[in-house]
């Protein structure tokens, strides 16, 4: 029998893993929003399952912000040939998909609002202390 006669297995604990990592969270962060009773220790064993109980996945996956079905269905080799498939360097027509320049600063947009929010608490305190607006 040769690999591809098999069919892909998922590995749910490997896709919690993937899925916590794309969140940038480590497993004591997940341990931690799990409650008490987890570990980081205990979030390492978990990611070692191949299946994982229900209410356990559930759990989770409420955590990390997706539906079960998407830890229990995830498959990398899939994703990845979704992915080749979609942006095919032969084919310019996904190109558009694709932006290579930003059309703004996002330093600009975060003085631009930090500006705005000054003035407005600097009339707030004008207000207060009962002073008229420049």
């Amino acid at each position: 029998m040769t690999n591809t006669d098999m069919p892909n297995k998922v590995h749910e604990g490997k896709n919690v893993k993937r899925f916590r990592e794309m969140l940038g969270m480590k497993q004591e962060g997940l341990a931690y929003e799990l409650g008490d009773d987890w570990t980081q220790k205990k979030i390492s064993l978990l990611e070692q399952k191949e299946t994982i109980e229900p209410d356990i996945l559930e759990q989770v996956a409420k955590v990390l912000k997706v539906t079960p079905e998407a830890i229990q269905k995830f498959n990398e080799e899939a994703a990845i040939n979704v992915i080749a498939n979609t942006f095919n360097s032969n084919d310019s027509s996904t190109l558009n998909a694709i932006n290579y320049y930003c059309s703004s600063n996002p330093i600009d947009k975060v003085v631009e609002l930090y500006e705005r929010l000054l003035a407005s608490e600097k009339e707030k305190v004008e207000l207060l202390q009962g002073k008229p607006k420049n």
